[in-house]
């Protein structure tokens, strides 16, 4: 029995207990949420809910962020960690670490726009995005596309499809790097 609050306890060598019950330390921890429409990719905010608000109450006492943004109207992958490495590895901008979205926009897409978004867009305020691959899955009066972008400024999806005249009415992110979304999460659901 431990009664000395400075007594330190080594990972993986020390067997720690409480109520009989061996308690496991772990540095970092990863989850992979759905994340809904409507709900803030940040960790507070009087106003609105975050991605935070959505762990079980046996997770929530982790110290975890969102790494990067989903808008609050986007929905899907996003990861959440409290491994800071890791989440400089999947945001720096020197690594472009692709990331793939299911986009519907209004209007037709056609070979015009898959022509513009791979050889990179400048958008409205004058950057230059970096080329991206545009596949379009349907096209009409709107259409629905996969497009991967290697970086991730500010709204850039539904600021790249602006610049092309085709707002964006629909955005869900399917894969991050190697990471993908696990279609069997419901929308709000994490895994691990």
């Amino acid at each position: 029995m431990a009664k000395d609050p400075g007594q330190h306890v080594v990972p993986g060598k020390d067997d720690v207990t409480w109520d009989g019950e061996s308690i496991s330390y772990q540095m970092y921890v990863y989850f992979l949420m759905y994340k809904p429409q409507g709900v803030l990719s940040a960790t507070e905010d009087l106003r609105d809910p975050v991605v935070t608000d959505l762990l079980e109450p046996e997770d929530a006492h982790f110290d975890v962020f969102p790494v990067g943004r989903l808008d609050k109207d986007a929905e899907g992958l996003l990861i959440l960690t409290n491994d800071g490495q890791l989440a400089h590895r999947l945001l720096s901008p020197k690594h472009h670490v692709p990331k793939r979205y299911l986009v519907h926009v209004e209007g037709r897409l056609g070979p015009e726009d898959v022509a513009e978004i791979t050889k990179g867009i400048t958008l409205e305020d004058g950057y230059q995005a970096l080329p991206g691959d545009l596949t379009i899955l349907e096209s009409g009066r709107t259409s629905v596309g996969e497009i991967v972008i290697y970086e991730g400024k500010y709204h850039q999806v539904k600021r790249m499809f602006g610049v092309l005249g085709k707002p964006v009415i629909f955005l869900k992110r399917l894969e991050m790097g190697p990471i993908s979304l696990d279609e069997t999460l419901q929308p709000g659901s994490t895994g691990q």
